[in-house]
């Protein structure tokens, strides 16, 4: 068996993670604190999908924003255009950062990008990484 979770160093994991709870409805399984009132490790699952939060006394870069977006963050996979607009609601609602609209791609994903408030980008989409899906030369070729 194998699994991957991602790791996300936040300056305020407590502020943090109770923002992750009013934009994107997350619960926290586990939650460790550190001795200067932070978070030392917690568990944060949304559905299937589980992360990890802790606090970043070391002072991590965050990458830059190139043009809208930094190319990195973390995907969450939801089951249909609904749900994607109704968390984008709610993380708007929330405070988040719009960086892309609800939307279709050229590869069947339905999704929207926002960035939370330490600089973290989040897409939801509809897309399921890993499954075949359907693509059209055709239609999606580069142009010449």
């Amino acid at each position: 068996m194998s699994g991957l979770y991602a790791q996300v160093p936040y300056r305020d994991a407590p502020a943090m993670l109770e923002w992750l709870r009013r934009a994107f409805g997350v619960t926290v399984v586990t939650q460790w604190p550190d001795e200067d009132g932070g978070v030392m490790h917690a568990e944060v699952r949304l559905g299937d999908a589980v992360f990890t939060v802790f606090s970043d006394r070391a002072g991590y870069s965050r990458p830059e924003p190139r043009g809208e977006s930094v190319g990195l963050g973390l995907v969450i996979v939801r089951d249909d255009a609904a749900e994607v607009d109704a968390a984008f609601r709610t993380a708007v609602a929330a405070g988040a950062e719009v960086v892309i609209e609800p939307t279709d791609t050229e590869w069947g994903n339905y999704r929207f990008r926002v960035r939370d408030p330490e600089g973290y980008e989040w897409t939801f989409g509809t897309y399921m990484p890993g499954e075949p899906q359907e693509w059209s030369e055709e239609e999606y070729a580069s142009p010449t």
